[in-house]
């Protein structure tokens, strides 16, 4: 339903009065000239409708776009539904067309036949494969320190990383803590996850960075210590499609998790003290914290339910 607009409500006050005491007695009750009377008074017809302001917009304009103009631009919008309003006013300039982009875009819009964006490819992801075993698959990756949780100002210019393995089976993680972040100190963290885990482990994932691989450096066919340690312990080292990290997914969001569960309410005054406060954070808070996807258990439960069960995997 249109509004009644107060303008309308006086008009309509200022029609009865007319009627009963004349326009010029009207003009002066309510300041208004008399040709403003007798123009609402002619054109008023009993509805709401006939009290409202008309269009002032103009029929036509000297500069308006000619039927000719017109034609052209349906005719090449027709042969180029998808081109952009930038593209497709090139194309008519070519063919003569002399108005500016935005004379263009204001009679595309006004005659519906703006650019039709086609749809973008849905992304269909492959289906996720299932762990079967612990130490099937472990996702391990860098995390960089914030800078904000170190006080000491002898540490305040320093870096300190959090190496990460995740367990894709049972969730089970293992950190910890380091000042430099090469292929020396993945090497090292390796060693001291395939001591503390207590199954062999068939794979490791990791993402393309120069700690892990050589893959995007000009050494490519050069192995790095941490893939030569792999070789020799008989581990399959899987790297992840580049600049996609939700192919590491767990270890990413265990990342996110310890953003707000550790690193938002921790400060540390040392690499020894970082190194003691993670330590005990993980063996605590994570691999002892109930997980929705391991049905409420902890990483730490299923892991030791599936050692006394007694399977093994050869």
């Amino acid at each position: 339903m249109a509004t009644i607009t107060q303008d309308m409500r006086f008009r309509l006050a200022l029609i009865h009065y007319a009627a009963h005491h004349g326009v010029t007695k009207t003009a002066i009750k309510y300041h208004v000239n008399r040709q403003y009377v007798y123009r609402w008074k002619n054109r008023y017809d009993g509805s709401w409708d006939s009290l409202r302001n008309r269009s002032r917009r103009p029929h036509h304009h000297p500069r308006q776009h000619t039927p000719e103009e017109i034609k052209l631009i349906f005719n090449m919008r027709r042969r180029n539904p998808h081109a952009g309003l930038v593209v497709f006013w090139v194309k008519l300039m070519q063919r003569g067309y002399s108005r500016s982009v935005s004379s263009l875009y204001r009679i595309l819009k006004r005659r519906g036949i703006t650019t039709i964006h086609p749809k973008n490819p849905k992304y269909i992801p492959k289906p996720y494969e299932q762990m079967q075993f612990p130490g099937q698959r472990i996702q391990v990756d860098v995390k960089y320190v914030p800078s904000v949780c170190l006080k000491n100002s002898a540490v305040a210019e320093e870096q300190f990383f959090q190496y990460t393995a995740i367990d894709e089976y049972s969730r089970w993680r293992y950190v910890e803590a380091f000042d430099e972040h090469n292929t020396h100190a993945s090497t090292r963290f390796l060693e001291h996850l395939i001591k503390a885990f207590p199954l062999p482990i068939r794979c490791i994932q990791t993402d393309n960075g120069t700690e892990f691989t050589n893959r995007f450096t000009t050494h490519l066919n050069k192995p790095t210590l941490f893939e030569d340690r792999l070789k020799q312990y008989g581990i399959q080292h899987k790297l992840i499609r580049p600049f996609t990290p939700r192919h590491n997914g767990k270890v990413e969001r265990s990342h996110r998790k310890d953003n707000e569960r550790f690193y938002a309410t921790h400060l540390f005054y040392s690499f020894e003290d970082f190194a003691l406060q993670l330590q005990r954070y993980n063996r605590y808070d994570y691999n002892r914290f109930p997980m929705r996807p391991l049905g409420w258990k902890s990483p730490q439960a299923v892991l030791q339910e599936f050692l006394s069960a007694g399977v093994t995997h050869d």
